[in-house]
This record gives C-alpha cells, structure tokens and sequence, in this order.
C-alpha cells in the first residue's frame, strides 16, 4: 500500500500506510508501547524469563499477518522520524481468529502454544463483543514513548478517521482499551465506551467510534 494521508496543517508531521521496509521499525515501537500491557503480560506470562522474547515474536507476526492480509497499516512520521503506528481489519477482508495455518505455526514457534491459543480466544472474544455487524478493529496503535504527550495521537486517530471516511460500508472503529489512559484518550476522540469485555484475568472497556459521530 503506497498511498498516503497527509495532515496539510503541518508539513513535518505526516501520516502514510506503513512500506514493507518499515515493518521492523514499526513492530519495535509496538514492542516498546505495548510492553507492559496487562493483556500481553498475562498472555505472555511476564514472569518467565522469555517475556520479552515471545512479545516481539508475537509483534512481528501480527504485523507480518496484516501486511500479507493487506490490511491498512499506518505511521506517523515527524520529518523522517517514525513516531506513531495504528492498525486495523478492514471489515471485508479482516484478519479474524481464523488465520492462515503459516500464522499460526509462526506464532507457536515464537509465542509458545498457549500463548497463540489466548491470542486467538482474546480476539475471539473482544470481537463477538462489538455491537456493529461490518467495522474496523483497531488492533494496535501507538505513539513512541519519547513522543508522547505532545499531541501526535490525535494526527494518528485523525488518519484512522480518514480510513474508516473510505470505506463507506463501515460502520465504525472498534477498539479494546486496556488502561484508564486509553479509554481517557479514545473517549475524548468521541469513542462510546460499550462493556466491560475480560479476557483472561484482565479486564478492557471495549469502546466504539460510529460513523454518525463522524458525520454529525
């Protein structure tokens, strides 16, 4: 995908969909984001001594899974630096809990076998929870953190309104927050939160951003 969503307000801060070159500096900023989120410690047993060692596998297959899916993955750049990334499903053709077989088998090599099952019950999961019949999941998004708290999340979530602005047969964006950070952030980008969704021992508010909201 070589298309590109540009924030005219600034010409240093761009938003465009992720290069294969761009994968593995993407999936570190995730690793670094999502380090200590209490789903993927849990999943990934953060108490054993390969944490860290399965949530990069995990990160690079999950990305690896939407690149070949096709699915729109976005990053936030100040000048050349890489600053944010978000990724979504498209609802036509999203990666679901059904994912090809070559996934799965990279997955159970570098995350361990419980560890791929969790990922896929969470999706499962959180996904049966949305109240939309076609939507975008928001899988992962985040801003690098030495850049954090300066504003750029909102260039990220304007990009992934942008997203949803193409695909008219989408209802919204749906999206699994984890941490009372998050659901701060979401809420004040006029994400509804829906339920409460535990996955695990690990309770999200499962939040959604409808179309009309959008519109309105």
């Amino acid at each position: 995908m070589s298309s590109a969503v540009i924030d005219k307000t600034n010409v240093d801060i761009k938003a465009a969909y992720l290069s294969a070159e761009d994968l593995k500096l993407a999936a570190s900023l995730l690793y670094q984001a999502y380090h200590d989120d209490p789903v993927f410690l849990e999943i990934f047993s953060s108490d054993k001594s390969d944490y860290e060692q399965r949530l990069r596998a995990s990160i690079r297959e999950e990305l690896n899974a939407f690149w070949q899916a096709k699915q729109p993955m976005i990053g936030l750049y100040l000048g050349e630096t890489m600053v944010g990334v978000a990724c979504l499903n498209n609802p036509e053709e999203g990666v679901t809990s059904e994912r090809f077989w070559h996934w799965r088998l990279k997955m159970l090599l570098g995350a361990g076998y419980f560890g791929t099952k969790q990922m896929i019950e969470k999706e499962k999961i959180v996904l049966a929870s949305v109240p939309l019949k076609k939507f975008h999941m928001l899988s992962f998004i985040a801003i690098h953190p030495l850049h954090q708290h300066h504003g750029f999340g909102h260039y990220l979530m304007a990009a992934v309104n942008t997203i949803l602005a193409e695909h008219k047969d989408s209802e919204g964006v749906a999206v699994y927050a984890t941490s009372k950070k998050y659901k701060e952030f979401f809420n004040n980008g006029n994400y509804q939160f829906i339920k409460e969704v535990t996955v695990g021992n690990v309770s999200g508010s499962l939040m959604v951003y409808y179309r009309d909201d959008k519109e309105a």
